[in-house]
């Protein structure tokens, strides 16, 4: 099924950053990562997810909803793909989005950590 192939392109984007951040849910159709509790961050935060729906793929990157201006450099072809402040979605494999969305979780991710999040 084109969903689950989907799926699993794009929870590799977020699973690259697995291990610093915490595992909420890792399902067929429901992979979900929060920034971990600490001294500083006194409660987890939602990192993102991605999760099949039921006529696409959502992936889910919360830093775009409180930083926008991460957002300033993507293309307006992956923000026509945006569905309110933070997530995209897809109905089929799209490489060249996909590398762009890598970018952005990793700019996603190292604001995070400068920001002592992570």
């Amino acid at each position: 099924m084109a969903d689950n192939q989907t799926f699993n392109k794009l929870k590799k984007l977020l699973k690259h950053y697995e291990a610093n951040l915490t595992l909420l849910h890792d399902k067929d159709d429901n992979y979900y990562l929060n920034t971990p509790i600490s001294d500083k961050n006194k409660k987890a935060e939602f990192f993102g997810a991605v999760q099949i729906k039921k006529s696409y793929v959502a992936f889910h990157l919360m830093p775009v909803y409180y930083y926008p201006n991460l957002l300033d450099n993507i293309s307006q072809d992956l923000k026509d793909r945006m569905q309110g402040k933070s997530c995209f979605n897809f109905k089929e494999i799209d490489d060249k989005h996909f590398k762009e969305l890598a970018t952005l979780t990793k700019k996603s991710f190292e604001l995070y950590k400068s920001k002592e999040k992570i």
